[in-house]
């Protein structure tokens, strides 16, 4: 729950862009709902019917009082049947009854706040389309999204929080498949690649693996192999000090293949139960640098062909769309076997990862949405289409 209170924070500018959204589309072709009457009998009835209003009153009303005398009784005053409905003044100042006043016993409900629905219709839909769209989660997805939530919905009335509600459990739907915790395999060392585009958060989320896999009682090993940026370095060995784990090194500008080979031979006769490489930034329209990548996956895989066990693809939410091509990219030069979003919380367009999991499958191990350990967590799709969409846990 601490971390979906952080999570939902986190996403504002993701909620609040579809709230702003939401709203705006209600209260274009909506109009307000106003709380029923009495379903049996209409107001405007008991108004004219005084034996209705008898009828209606509740079954404790006092006995009637026995007859007066002949000599004592006079002709009553007349009383309109409106008069006889009318609450009795009260004093300001006085404590106000627990209990519904007559009007409200007779309406047979409490006074419910109105509420502003629009008719689910094409417009409506396209409109809606449109919001999600601008969350990055693509044409495709959006549309998909759309149309299932619609279904059996066409030319209902519909409020923000029920929107709100349909889309969320839509997109949990999508989601639910891909969301998959970090496999582990008995053979070890179990080899993690760890790739991504410059920026993407791949070292430090390396180094939050590190420690969470370590507190778990885990045997864990890094390779730094970043060898052209010592501060990638530096800072994997601050993680490495931090959670106890040791960090493999070369020197700068070196191979970084034959830093992976070595690495993997330190593990194993170190008795690691995992290894994780870090990797060097590199743009997916980079060929030469994806043609490292792939060396790296060949020099790996002479040590043991079943290397690497895992490569995530590190993505950074910020990018938008461009993840899918990043993505299709790398998992054409070193076969991702799942992926770990992060930034989450510096983007309004969070939908970016509904669109991964329609179109790729790929797992979601983890998401990011700040520089501590624990901002680093296993996906949960419930918890991420509520915090997307703005809504409180259930």
């Amino acid at each position: 729950m601490a971390f979906f209170k952080k999570l939902k924070s986190k996403l504002f500018k993701s909620s609040s862009k579809i709230d702003e959204g939401l709203e705006a589309i209600v209260e274009e072709g909506g109009a307000v709902d106003t709380p029923e009457t009495i379903d049996e009998v209409p107001v405007d009835e008991v108004m004219e019917t005084p034996s209705a209003v008898v009828e209606a009153l509740p079954e404790t009303v006092d006995p009637e009082p026995a007859p007066m005398p002949a000599d004592e009784q006079k002709a009553p005053a007349p009383v309109s049947i409106r008069e006889t409905i009318q609450p009795a003044v009260v004093d300001q100042d006085a404590p106000k009854p627990a209990k519904p006043g007559l009007m409200g016993r007779l309406m047979g409900r409490s006074v419910e706040a109105p509420v502003l629905r629009r008719v689910l219709d094409d417009e409506m839909l396209e409109q809606l389309e449109e919001l999600l769209i601008s969350t990055d989660m693509g044409v495709d997805t959006a549309l998909r999204v759309t149309a299932n939530m619609a279904e059996g919905r066409f030319g209902k009335r519909l409020s923000v929080e029920e929107i709100k509600r349909l889309l969320a459990a839509e997109i949990a739907r999508i989601m639910d498949p891909i969301a998959k915790p970090l496999p582990l395999y008995p053979k070890t060392p179990q080899v993690v690649l760890v790739v991504g585009v410059n920026g993407s958060g791949k070292t430090t989320t390396i180094g939050k693996l590190a420690s969470q896999f370590k507190a778990a009682g885990k045997h864990v090993v890094i390779a730094a192999g970043d060898t052209f940026r010592a501060a990638a370095v530096e800072q994997l060995q601050v993680w490495g000090d931090r959670a106890g784990v040791p960090v493999l090194t070369a020197a700068q500008g070196s191979d970084p293949a034959s830093l992976a080979f070595e690495a993997m031979g330190q593990a194993e006769r170190d008795g690691a139960d995992l290894l994780l490489i870090d990797t060097a930034g590199r743009l997916q329209n980079r060929g030469d640098l994806m043609e490292e990548l792939a060396k790296i996956v060949r020099v790996i895989r002479k040590k043991d062909p079943s290397a690497p066990h895992n490569t995530l693809l590190v993505l950074d939410a910020t990018t938008g769309q461009n993840a899918l091509n990043q993505v299709k990219v790398f998992q054409e030069i070193s076969d991702v076997s799942g992926l770990v979003m992060t930034k989450l919380d510096g983007t309004a367009k969070g939908g970016v990862l509904v669109a991964l999991a329609d179109k790729f499958g790929l797992p979601i191990h983890a998401i990011g949405v700040g520089e501590q350990i624990d901002d680093l967590q296993p996906f949960d799709p419930q918890e991420f289409a509520d915090a997307l969409m703005g809504l409180d846990p259930k």
